[in-house]
């Protein structure tokens, strides 16, 4: 086998196999030059004989008197008593036969292999057995335009003797071949050694074993270079781990940041990317993606992009102590980041995405709270206070009607309860998160008691529901939350997207930190100009639309900040196909 061999046995027969390769190549291009060069000078001969029987004809113009018989007197100047002359018009007819004393009734020679070759290329030859004379012959045919003039030699012993190649040159190469072998021998067997113990410190350094500076080579020669070898491994040795502390430290803190970073090469190509880079390309575009570069693809970021390959021209000159700084600001679905780019001086760059929306929309947020929590409170109020007020008035109100108006007033303090608890909700959220218990939680038994609650609404609109998420999965939240989350989607689905559409709630990527969900329906989707405010607290897409089905318009601000609470960040986008479509994560410890 030849993973049992030596290096120097290697080394020898893929010298000896190239050498072996190279020789046969010269051997037979020499002995097919030979033997090519032999049979040209037979054909010259041929076609002198076939020249000079042509000015035999024309001299005695035996072409006009079409007496070729006289050509009998052009045997006595054939140098070779065995060379055969014939003479063929166009047609195939034989007109003349050195050989053949009633040559005029031979067959017809147009289909001969030496004359069909002569008819098209001026000149033709083959060896074959002629069934006149019942021998063998070397036929050379040459075209004359009116006639075609055949000459042939007997392919006997002399002849095929005089085609044969010499064999000189064969042994000359063998011996040449002997010499090369013995000398591939030496030299393969002092490389091989060298290789030997190069691999030995190959297999050392590959385990990172630190190398013995007195460490030899076996021939003089290499001296310098194992000496040099063994340095610079040793420098690369210390180098190496001294990266590797530092890439270590750098990824900590690359994935620790809040912002999202990705480095990449001047064609475009990742380096490294987090995964808050890819949630927020994922934000910021219209498609979901798990590669970095799609950035490239995202047309927010084209401005960003070509003030970038302004920098990654040709010839452009880049200060490694001041690299160029390009920034631009994109804002989408009602959030605001700010994006970085930064070139080197090897013209790899770096993009920072920051998502500078959340100080803005809190403070904006504690401005509406108090207005938005008392025109809310008020229509139940009003209600409720309008329906005890027509009892209290109307003594003689009918029981019929006084059971409705008592009906109405609990409808409306149970929807007043529920704003009530969603406040709470939502206040504890962000004012007292570290006082809910947070623990292991498997989210596909919570998402299934989920919608086992919520079964006979479901039915009811005849919803199909896609869930794609492992049973292995498990966050570190709190399962209350969790689960309100999840409730809070579905009857999202249930009361705004319409009858008979699909959920679809799947888990599309994951790293160390994150798992990374999708939550859509095939729903109708919402209007972009609604589409950036839909996580306000109180906000209708339609005013009346609450009223009509139910909810408080809470539901997504929970959403919202039940998930920010579990370290996580949720997006939503309209689907081309129709419906809506979150983007959220949720942290595993």
């Amino acid at each position: 086998m030849l993973k049992q061999r030596t290096y120097q046995q290697r080394i020898f027969i893929y010298f000896f196999s190239a050498f072996t390769v190279f020789t046969l190549s010269i051997l037979a291009f020499q002995y097919s030059r030979e033997k090519e060069y032999r049979r040209s000078e037979l054909e010259s001969t041929l076609d002198n004989v076939a020249n000079m029987t042509n000015a035999y004809i024309k001299h005695h113009k035996l072409n006009e008197t079409g007496d070729f018989g006289e050509l009998d007197s052009i045997v006595y100047l054939v140098p070779d008593p065995e060379m055969r002359v014939t003479v063929i018009d166009m047609k195939g007819v034989v007109l003349f036969d050195s050989f053949v004393e009633e040559y005029t009734a031979m067959e017809n020679h147009l289909q001969r292999p030496e004359v069909q070759k002569a008819l098209y290329n001026e000149r033709g030859a083959n060896i074959r057995h002629s069934a006149t004379t019942g021998q063998d012959f070397y036929y050379y045919a040459r075209n004359y335009d009116t006639y075609f003039i055949r000459c042939a030699a007997l392919y006997n012993i002399k002849i095929q003797h005089f085609l044969k190649a010499s064999r000189v040159f064969i042994f000359f190469m063998i011996a040449l071949f002997l010499l090369m072998w013995l000398m591939l021998y030496l030299v393969t067997k002092r490389l091989g050694e060298f290789i030997t113990k190069l691999r030995d410190f190959a297999v050392r350094a590959g385990k990172e074993e630190d190398i013995d500076p007195n460490f030899k080579f076996p021939d003089s020669e290499f001296g310098d270079i194992q000496l040099q070898i063994v340095r610079i491994y040793n420098r690369l040795k210390r180098a190496k781990d001294d990266l590797s502390a530092e890439k270590e430290r750098l990824f900590n803190h690359l994935y620790a940041l809040n912002e999202g970073i990705a480095f990449f090469t001047t064609n475009k190509e990742k380096i490294l990317a987090n995964n808050h880079f890819i949630q927020f390309i994922n934000m910021i575009s219209e498609h979901s993606t798990i590669s970095a570069e799609s950035l490239f693809e995202i047309p927010e970021f084209a401005e960003l992009i070509e003030k970038i390959e302004a920098y990654l021209k040709p010839g452009t000159v880049i200060n490694p102590k001041n690299p160029p700084h390009v920034q631009i600001t994109v804002e989408k679905n009602e959030m605001f980041f700010r994006v970085q780019g930064i070139v080197f001086a090897d013209r790899s760059f770096e993009v920072l995405i920051e998502d500078i929306t959340r100080p803005e929309k809190r403070r904006l947020l504690k401005q509406q709270l108090t207005s938005n929590i008392a025109h809310e409170l008020k229509t139940p109020l009003a209600s409720i206070k309008g329906y005890l007020e027509t009892i209290l008035s109307n003594k003689n109100v009918p029981e019929d009607k006084m059971h409705y108006f008592i009906e109405r007033a609990f409808l409306q303090s149970e929807r007043l309860n529920e704003l009530l608890n969603d406040i709470s909700l939502l206040n504890n959220i962000e004012d007292a998160g570290d006082l809910f218990e947070f623990k292991q939680v498997k989210l596909r038994p919570l998402i299934n008691d989920v919608i086992e609650n919520l079964e006979s609404r479901i039915n009811k609109k005849e919803i199909k529901l896609d869930l794609d998420i492992n049973e292995k999965v498990t966050v570190y939240g709190n399962d209350s939350l969790l689960s309100s989350i999840f409730q809070n989607f579905i009857e999202n689905s249930i009361n705004y997207a319409g009858p008979k559409v699909t959920i679809r709630i799947r888990q599309y990527l994951e790293d160390e930190k994150f798992y990374y969900f999708s939550y859509s329906d095939s729903g109708k989707g919402v209007p972009e100009a609604h589409l950036t405010r839909i996580f306000e607290r109180f906000y209708r897409v339609d005013e009346g639309r609450t009223r009509d089905t139910g909810g408080t318009g809470l539901g997504l601000a929970i959403v919202k900040n039940a998930v920010g609470l579990h370290k996580g960040e949720i997006s939503v986008r309209n689907r081309p196909e129709g419906g809506l479509e979150f983007l959220f994560s949720l942290s595993k410890s």
